[in-house]
């Protein structure tokens, strides 16, 4: 899990080419008078982290004797440690540069002073409006940091927000990047992380996308068994599979479980459990130690959330699919936003900013859903809540 976004680790062709676009990209911008900005897009294990630690490495090589003022923000508590550790390997790298979105702006606004370049990953996870709670007082993150900035690389990938006070789209993130500046993109098309057949990556596309069910049924048998390449499985029995996951674990490490937000947990200290027949087991609590919540032996024996994962890589991951999701009566699945625990995610949004509010609601269960199930390298091991589902794709 750290060392796939180590800045040593070896690139595609696909990801050397954007990478040296970036790099001329920003070496123009910071000769020019005007801002830059550079959109990198993909889908979750695409290989954008991958890229961006690469990239970042280079500029604060370069730094020392250009006196470049460069900053890495991510709003993700889990993925800022993993980015902090490693900076502890590289002595070219500087802990302190690698800060949460909010901290930067603030630090900023301070000292009254610009950033050179700032990069920016998992963009779709920036405040799109103000939050008092933690210390946010202007009205986006994106157009503060453009502002405190001379170059900014950000990454983007719209199947990635989760909650409606960062609510991005293509089409929003197009209203806040100024017209009058540079700016050009680039999209990440291989999938990286998991060592899986084109047909069972599309499925979980067609799933969290179209809401289509029957496509798995078009995945050759061969594929749907742990002797495969990629080990996916799909249980009737969350026990049974939570068991054959510890095994797994037991075998090559890095492998935890997961569910979508369907079930209730509050940061109270107090343990809630995530229930379905004889499997029991308490949702992950919030971590405060140094180590990532996927790292720690003992969390094998939690139900890991969305907020927990998103980002890191698993070898293998399992995953409870609540009762959000429902099934239709047909081919597809509904989704059904009452049943979904995690009201946090639907607050703090002025109702008339987002045209279609509950098909917003729905997209962030859907995205869920899609990050969790992108979480492993050599399987993929899905329960449904929903009976009905396992015994549509039984068929």
């Amino acid at each position: 899990m750290l060392t796939s976004i180590f800045p040593n680790k070896d690139l595609t062709d696909e990801q050397e080419q954007v990478l040296n676009d970036i790099l001329e990209f920003t070496r123009q911008g910071l000769q020019s008078k005007q801002k830059s900005v550079f959109q990198l897009n993909g889908d979750a294990g695409t290989g954008k982290s991958v890229i961006l630690t690469q990239l970042f490495l280079k500029l604060e090589t370069l730094a020392k004797q250009n006196q470049n003022d460069n900053y890495f923000l991510v709003n993700h508590p889990e993925l800022l440690k993993v980015y902090q550790e490693n900076a502890g390997e590289f002595p070219q790298l500087r802990k302190n540069r690698f800060l949460r979105p909010t901290s930067f702006i603030n630090r900023l606004h301070k000292i009254g002073k610009k950033a050179d370049v700032v990069v920016i990953d998992e963009a779709h996870l920036l405040l799109s409006e103000s939050d008092h709670y933690n210390n946010f007082m202007q009205q986006n993150q994106l157009e503060e940091i453009i502002k405190l900035s001379k170059v900014v690389i950000l990454v983007f990938d719209a199947r990635q927000v989760l909650k409606l006070k960062s609510f991005w789209s293509d089409q929003r993130l197009a209203q806040v990047i100024p017209k009058n500046i540079r700016f050009k993109t680039a999209t990440l098309k291989a999938q990286m992380r998991m060592q899986a057949p084109v047909k069972i990556i599309k499925w979980i596309d067609d799933l969290t996308d179209d809401l289509q069910l029957d496509k798995l049924n078009q995945i050759n048998s061969d594929y749907l068994s742990s002797d495969a390449d990629y080990d996916f499985r799909i249980y009737k029995d969350a026990e049974k599979m939570y068991q054959d996951l510890r095994a797994k674990n037991n075998e090559i490490g890095e492998s935890r479980i997961v569910a979508t937000a369907d079930y209730p947990s509050t940061l109270d200290g107090k343990k809630h459990y995530v229930n379905e027949g004889k499997f029991h087991l308490p949702w992950d609590q919030y971590n405060y130690s140094k180590v990532t919540w996927a790292q720690k032996p003992e969390t094998i024996n939690e139900i890991g959330s969305i907020y927990t994962v998103q980002g890191f890589d698993l070898n293998y991951v399992a995953v409870i699919i609540g009762p959000s999701i429902v099934h239709d009566g047909t081919d597809k699945i509904r989704i059904d936003v009452s049943k979904y625990e995690d009201q946090e995610a639907f607050k703090n949004r002025h109702e008339n900013d987002i045209e279609k509010l509950e098909e917003a609601k729905r997209r962030i269960i859907l995205n869920s859903m899609n990050v969790l199930l992108k979480r492993g390298i050599k399987g993929c091991f899905v329960y449904f809540h929903d009976q009905q589902i396992f015994q549509n794709l039984k068929r």
